[in-house]
């Protein structure tokens, strides 16, 4: 249910890291290699980018295909960032559609995606929905499990929590009210942090370039790194770091 990718590092273009790489997120849309859930990718897809000097990242969301995005190949051409965060989406039965609905989801400096899907939404969800305030679950932007995920962790983010410590509580109040995966994604353009909670996950550093976290390799490189399940990954100028939730 989903691909996702998130980079930091030196500037590049969105193409060279979603459209060139022969098994790049562009082609993940409709051939996934690793996918357990689902087969294709095609009902929406987002991009988030950070442009120099400014802190809140951009986005470029549609409903439908990447692949069928014209303006989306000229955008990812020409653009260069330091960080970005893509997805493509395949929709969880019960779940919103449109352009709301496809991650990146946004707020402040953050950029958020989930793969994967809560069992039993929207019903079994009614305990995990209650952790939260009135007004921010009345605020969801949109009616979808990773729309409920991504306020969970930006109550977190918003009481001061860092990237990694937001998804591991996220992750953690999850499990404790329902079932399902839940491999999160998030920047604040400069760190990534990741859970691998019952799909795939990845990273790769580039030496020169950066890093990269994604739900499956991009191409066969030898240096790409697979997550254990049920593990934070923390990803930055530092190196990457991955621990056990």
């Amino acid at each position: 249910m989903c691909r996702h990718l998130a980079y930091v590092g030196e500037p590049v273009s969105p193409r060279a890291l979603l459209v060139e790489p022969p098994f790049g997120l562009h082609r993940q849309s409709w051939a996934p290699r690793l996918q357990q859930y689902g087969t294709v990718n095609v009902d929406g897809f987002g991009l988030g980018w950070y442009a120099d000097g400014d802190e809140v990242p951009a986005r470029y969301r549609r409903a439908g295909p990447i692949w069928a995005d014209a303006s989306f190949g000229d955008l990812a051409r020409v653009l260069r960032t330091r960080a970005l965060l893509a997805a493509v989406r395949s929709a969880t039965e019960g779940c919103a559609a449109g352009e709301e609905a496809a991650a990146p989801f946004a707020a402040g400096r953050w950029l958020f995606s989930h793969n994967g899907a809560l069992t039993g939404w929207p019903e079994q969800a009614g305990t995990l929905a209650a952790l939260l305030p009135p007004a921010e679950l009345l605020g969801l932007v949109a009616r979808t499990d990773s729309a409920l995920l991504w306020a969970l962790a930006l109550h977190r983010l918003r009481a001061g929590a860092g990237l990694g410590d937001a998804l591991a509580g996220t992750v953690a109040d999850a499990a404790a009210h329902t079932t399902g995966r839940m491999n999160l994604l998030l920047t604040d353009g400069r760190e990534i942090a990741a859970t691998a909670w019952g799909d795939t996950l990845h990273h790769r550093t580039v030496p020169g370039l950066g890093v990269l976290v994604a739900s499956e390799p991009s191409d066969d490189h030898p240096g790409w790194t697979t997550v254990p399940d049920r593990s934070l990954l923390l990803a930055g100028p530092d190196g990457v770091t991955v621990k056990p939730l």
